[in-house]
């Protein structure tokens, strides 16, 4: 409940005003006189006497009461809707065995999943879906807006489940593929490897080319230190060891293929620049919200008003009768 004119309400410092007014007044007011009020005073109170200040408690009540009601107290009703203009969004990871690097923390795939399933959780209205990659590709979640099955299908997610190899162009053309026939103005393809193409039919070039024909935008994100990164492997006889290969992202080509689409390309060395990397991705494809709002007040003075004017015809009556004063 709100008050439309709730300057009113100031005169609710009156009322005690009032009452401490009329206690002062009745004491000094004179009834009948007597030569000794000592005897009265050691006489039985009735109820009468007790209730002897119910109609200064009535007046004060419904001068609040009335005061209240001067105020315009209301309901309000707000109903919202909103209109979400959601963005298509294929993420396609790089699962082959090079993303067990070590040069993020687990490992470039640990970090891609974590930083990629916090930006899942940071969406709304958009449907998103998931393309693993290796020398194939395959689509591990379609687009949905249940984001609880798309982060429980990357935690399936594992390097080396898929044959070896980087088949960019072929995720690239599964992923266009999977968005050429969505109604959304607004179609992403966000790509995250770590090396270059070298399995596949298809170029990343051409996919890219089809993208821009149907207004899919890629942003591709190369993941890796610059220089050489730790790299874990099995040795048959020495066992686990810590090797440092060199890190061979195609970035010329990852960058061509962004901006033909019109996307961007990003270079993550460690997963804080990852994770700024998707934050600002997702800046840049915010989902529009349209709210419209409509609201219906409800008056609800005579809810005080009348109360408050019967209690007061309740004080003049009783000051008039039960409790009148003599003479």
């Amino acid at each position: 409940m709100t008050f439309t004119q709730p300057q009113w309400l100031f005169l609710l410092l009156l009322v005690p005003i009032t009452g401490l007014w009329m206690w002062l007044t009745s004491r000094h007011s004179t009834g009948l006189r007597f030569s000794s009020l000592r005897t009265l005073k050691r006489g039985p109170r009735t109820l009468r006497n007790r209730l002897q200040a119910m109609p200064a408690v009535l007046r004060m009540a419904g001068l609040s009461l009335a005061i209240l009601a001067m105020a315009r107290p209301q309901d309000r009703n707000v109903i919202r809707e909103r209109y979400a203009e959601g963005v298509d969004i294929m993420m396609v990871l790089d699962t082959s065995t090079s993303m067990r690097a070590e040069d993020f923390r687990p490992n470039r795939f640990e970090a891609a999943r974590a930083v990629g399933a916090e930006f899942v959780r940071g969406r709304t209205s958009d449907r998103i879906g998931l393309i693993v990659f290796a020398a194939k590709a395959y689509t591990q979640a379609p687009l949905t807006l249940d984001y609880d099955f798309l982060l429980e299908m990357m935690n399936e997610l594992d390097v080396g489940v898929i044959e070896d190899g980087t088949a960019i162009g072929t995720a690239l053309a599964m992923a266009v593929n999977r968005l050429k026939d969505t109604t959304a103005k607004s179609k992403v393809i966000i790509l995250l490897t770590d090396g270059q193409n070298n399995r596949g039919e298809l170029s990343p070039e051409t996919a890219a080319e089809v993208a821009r024909t149907i207004g899919v935008r890629i942003y591709a994100i190369g993941v890796g230190a610059h220089g050489e990164a730790p790299f874990v492997v099995d040795h048959p006889f020495a066992g686990r060891q810590r090797r440092m290969v060199p890190v061979e992202i195609d970035e010329e080509m990852l960058q061509s293929v962004a901006e033909m689409t019109g996307g961007r390309y990003f270079r993550a060395t460690n997963n804080q620049a990852l994770r700024d990397i998707y934050k600002e991705i997702g800046e840049l494809e915010q989902t529009k919200i349209e709210e419209r709002i409509y609201t219906d007040y409800e008056e609800r003075y005579t809810d005080f008003l009348f109360p408050g004017l019967g209690l007061i015809f309740l004080e003049l009556l009783l000051s008039t009768t039960l409790f009148r004063r003599f003479p």
